[in-house]
């Protein structure tokens, strides 16, 4: 019986390490106007100019800002498309 509690402990463990959200972040930079970063977070995410430019200000006055929050591999690709419109970004582990 211990053998099967222990079994299932490890188990849940390992799912909610593998269920556990990743996070896209942009970096601030001295290169990029605020306008841009804004533009590319409406036309990439599709966020309302609102939303858009919330995060944006967040990235220049926290140097930071999580984007997107999914799998890893959405992540990354979220991650890769930042580099393609010149932010800086990248993937992480989401906070519990």
């Amino acid at each position: 019986m211990t053998d099967t509690l222990e079994h299932l402990d490890t188990e849940s463990v390992v799912n909610t390490a593998i269920d556990m959200p990743w996070s896209t972040i942009v970096w601030d930079d001295p290169v990029n106007l605020m306008t841009y970063v804004s533009y590319v977070f409406r036309s990439y995410f599709g966020y309302p100019r609102e939303e858009a430019e919330r995060l944006m200000l967040r990235v220049h006055q926290e140097g930071r800002a999580i984007v997107a929050t999914g799998n890893r591999e959405a992540m990354e690709r979220h991650a890769e498309a930042m580099h393609g419109y010149g932010l800086q970004a990248t993937v992480s582990k989401a906070a519990p």
